[in-house]
């Protein structure tokens, strides 16, 4: 097992180019399987989870390669098994989104209920609800969801709000279905985010007819088959705002290339509102902050407010400010087994429900930690690059999830980090 050392505290420099989306690779990889034919995928970062939806995938019958050019290169013509298996769909919830894509294009799915991350539970019943309203049938076998459409999916209308707003896998697990349903489907309280769009934008392209893209209500008129196709996912808001967030953590400037602002305007308003400077150019931004932070507070919600998934590395950089700041947590409230791990490292972190306060402390000091899930570990990362001392974080494969090779993409910029086997 891996580990990182990290010494800090650093200053950074320099330029640092933002990958592919690893939580738009996931769904498009998956809703290839509606095309019986080649697909080419570009900018699919090479991550942990990208291998174990390909195995996934490879276990239908789909054929994966990478190119030498790095390009993700599918063929689905023959999709052989209808089974998602426990051993591999537990590994990361995003396996459930196979779910939508393997009812349309064989008639029926038996997937295992998704794992992954331990940051709380994650109900699929809108999932099935939907599904259920494009004329699925479902039950439930021994841990397995288990969707059938002997008479074909047909259009319906679909609502797709929850107890902590839409959700996105779930929109993405009907928005593929419905595209090979018998007329039209209407989703209404649909995930907005940009992931979401990407999948729509790469559905149309394969031959799919959605409207309404980017907003709370997808249109989809059913068709009859969809081709392979070759796209470019789009880059990865989250590995962006990390780096802005180590950039401001760390009173450094440094480049983010590769970033689209636009999809992150509540990250950028937040930095500014705290003293960081986010300057847009022409290839992402230059992100600068002079040694001082100032308190705020956040309340993570769907997009386009503020990303739950970038909810740990905030609170890492807030525990520097010069005040008390608040977070809330409404996406997944119990996403917070990272305060414990940053206390060790001499923050100031009290929890109370969904609620944290933070407040501010002058420095940090290193400390082993233990990583406990992707985004957690990124904000372990973030603490050690300011804290005194050496920094030791345990179970680092969490953060090989999501971010490929993080130290040596921050190393040329003046982070101190080793990655060790013990």
């Amino acid at each position: 097992m891996d580990v990182f050392r990290i010494e800090g505290p650093v200053r950074l420099s320099g330029a640092v180019s933002v990958n592919g989306s690893k939580n738009a690779s996931l769904p498009i990889m998956a809703a290839t399987i509606l095309a019986a034919g080649k697909s080419t995928l570009k900018s699919v970062p090479h991550l942990s989870d990208i291998t174990v939806c390909g195995e996934l995938l490879g276990q239908l019958g789909c054929k994966l390669t990478r190119s030498a050019n790095g390009d993700l290169c599918m063929d689905s013509t023959v999709i052989d098994n209808y089974v998602g298996d426990y051993e591999i769909v537990r590994k990361m919830r995003a396996s459930i989104c196979i779910l939508g894509p393997l009812l349309a294009r064989c008639g029926r799915a038996r997937v295992s209920m998704p794992g992954g991350c331990a940051i709380g539970d994650r109900p699929v019943n809108l999932h099935l609800r939907g599904l259920e309203a494009l004329g699925a049938e479902i039950h439930l076998d021994g841990g397995y969801i288990v969707a059938e459409a002997p008479k074909g999916l047909r259009g319906a209308e679909v609502f797709m709000g929850g107890p902590f707003g839409s959700t996105v896998l779930g929109t993405a697990n009907i928005l593929t279905a419905a595209t090979l349903a018998k007329g039209r489907t209407v989703i209404e309280s649909a995930a907005c985010e940009p992931e979401v769009a990407d999948l729509a934008n790469c559905l149309n392209k394969m031959g799919a007819k959605i409207s309404g893209i980017g907003s709370p209500r997808l249109t989809i008129e059913g068709v009859k088959e969809l081709e392979g196709v070759e796209y470019e996912v789009i880059a990865d808001r989250i590995e962006a705002g990390t780096f802005m967030a180590a950039a401001a953590i760390t009173s450094s400037e440094v480049q983010v290339r590769n970033c689209r602002l636009d999809d992150m305007m509540a990250v950028v308003h937040k930095l500014r509102s705290i003293g960081v400077t986010v300057e847009a150019n022409g290839c992402g931004c230059t992100v600068a902050a002079d040694g001082s932070v100032k308190p705020a507070d956040i309340t993570t919600q769907p997009y386009p407010g503020f990303p739950t998934d970038l909810q740990a590395q905030f609170m890492a950089l807030l525990s520097l400010a010069d005040g008390n700041s608040v977070i809330i947590e409404k996406v997944f409230p119990d996403r917070y087994m990272h305060v414990a791990e940053l206390n060790r490292m001499a923050a100031d972190l009290r929890k109370e429900g969904p609620v944290v306060i933070v407040a501010g402390v002058k420095k940090l000091i290193a400390a082993p930690v233990m990583a406990s899930d992707l985004r957690a570990s990124a904000a372990l990362v973030l603490a050690g690059l300011a804290a005194e001392g050496t920094t030791t974080i345990n179970r680092v494969y969490h953060i090989d999830r999501g971010y490929e090779k993080i130290e040596e993409r921050l190393n040329p910029l003046g982070a101190k980090i080793v990655r060790e086997s013990v």
